[in-house]
């Protein structure tokens, strides 16, 4: 039983619903975009509790910085506002609970020309980042408080978000479609129906990789009125966690990215990463083609890190490739923020009998199970409450734009791929950018 899984339906259909609004909104063909894009460290004093697996890690060292990288948008005619948006992508494992309240209250006096509620975060879910929360690990004495590095972050976060929004000059913007085979499912099957995350596929009893896997790199591109590249968004559907076991803070293949792309188009190129719905997959190469792949990426002198990188870096210069040849200044641009309420999955009888199980398993052992018996905890606090009656609603809050020929849509889970299809298949869009963890989530499987 996974906690958060929730009703599999209404986050696609409402999604949907709002994606084919878009491209029939009112909005003048005539309108200026501004554009501006900042970027600041969230790498935490040391040592520090990491996030991301079930046993508590502490790192003392930093491999490569991690950052938040603010994105500025404003859509003008004249005096008139159109639209606008700040967005912002963190390396972290995700958004946690009051991070986006805390950033939005820090900016409100800050930018009185702007509405905070058109500010959303997203996390590209490195494992390797600090952990922000008092209840997740029980970590040593001397280790930073997550409290305290949670408003560390949150000053650091409102500062990308303000430098980006107050430098915002005229710019285009255009859009372009790459493909990088980095994302594989990571969920077996076997002979018996089974379906066991990261499971061997060598025995005779494997049948199938579970679900699909969207190999498409969505890519934006702006530009100053000069024509010089400032800013690029990065959509992949998958979880930066390559090197997600380390006890060491680390950005994950992003960092990677981000240097890459930077000695090639300019040190200041802001570069935001989005990750798409991707709960049920991996970059780690080490499925059926395991030793084929490990025979080339040696060959070729790389890392791991670096393996993905160049063709993540290769998706985007084919996306950059077309898409510097339409440039469009006087985009539409639309930014709609709704609270939703969504239908919570039920447990059943037999999956509440489990996690009691599984709790009186780990009284028995030690403290490491901190994480785990959270996770079952949760599972029993849900059918109690089933059978009090007092099950809320999970509320949700979605952030639907259009840009141009491009739709956007975010969400607080861990969506299964499946559903990040669904969505870019029903969408009006020429593109749609499916933009995952964004605020509070968990797993969401199909």
């Amino acid at each position: 039983m996974r906690r958060g899984c929730f009703h599999v339906c209404l986050p696609s259909t409402l999604i949907t619903m709002l994606l084919l609004s878009l491209p029939g909104a009112t909005v003048s063909l005539a309108a200026e975009l501004w554009v501006s894009g900042a970027t600041v460290s969230i790498t935490p004093k040391l040592p520090v509790g990491l996030s991301g697996q079930r046993h508590a890690r502490v790192a003392e060292t930093v491999e490569s910085e991690v950052t938040a990288t603010a994105l500025a948008l404003e859509s003008s005619q004249g005096d008139r506002v159109l639209a606008q948006a700040i967005m912002v992508s963190c390396d972290l494992v995700a958004i946690r609970t009051g991070v986006l309240e805390m950033v939005r209250k820090r900016i409100v006096s800050r930018l009185k020309d702007f509405d905070s509620r058109k500010l959303f975060l997203s996390a590209t879910h490195t494992h390797t980042a600090p952990v922000m929360s008092e209840d997740t690990y029980i970590l040593p004495e001397g280790v930073l408080l997550p409290a305290d590095y949670v408003e560390f972050l949150s000053d650091q976060v409102a500062d990308a978000a303000v430098k980006a929004w107050k430098s915002r000059k005229p710019g285009s913007v255009g859009w372009g479609l790459g493909h990088a085979v980095i994302a594989q499912n990571r969920r077996m099957v076997y002979a018996d129906g089974s379906a066991v995350m990261y499971g061997k596929v060598q025995g005779d009893d494997f049948r199938r990789i579970e679900g699909y896997e969207d190999q498409g790199v969505e890519v934006l591109f702006f530009w100053n009125p000069d024509g010089k590249l400032i800013a690029t968004v990065v959509n992949l559907a998958c979880p930066s966690q390559q090197v997600e076991n380390r006890r060491a803070v680390n950005a994950d293949f992003w960092h990677e990215t981000r240097e890459a792309l930077r000695k090639r188009h300019g040190e200041d190129l802001t570069v935001v990463a989005w990750t798409g719905a991707s709960g049920d997959q991996s970059p780690h190469l080490r499925f059926h083609r395991k030793a084929a792949e490990e025979r080339m990426r040696k060959l070729r002198g790389l890392t791991h890190l670096e393996e993905v990188t160049r063709r993540l870096v290769q998706a985007w210069e084919e996306a950059y490739a077309g898409a510097r040849q339409e440039k469009h200044s006087d985009v539409a641009m639309v930014h709609h923020v709704h609270d939703i309420q969504l239908p919570v999955r039920l447990v059943t009888k037999e999956e509440y009998e489990n996690a009691k199980a599984k709790l009186t398993e780990f009284a028995a052992t030690d403290a490491r199970h901190n994480w785990s018996a959270k996770w079952h905890g949760g599972a029993i606090d849900r059918y109690e409450q089933q059978l009090a009656g007092t099950v809320e609603p999970y509320k949700m809050e979605l952030h639907a734009m259009r840009l141009g020929d491009v739709a956007i849509a975010t969400n607080p889970f861990e969506l299964f791929t499946d559903f990040g299809i669904q969505m870019k298949a029903r969408s009006k869009a020429l593109q749609t950018f499916v933009v995952q963890l964004a605020v509070p989530g968990s797993y969401l499987p199909t």
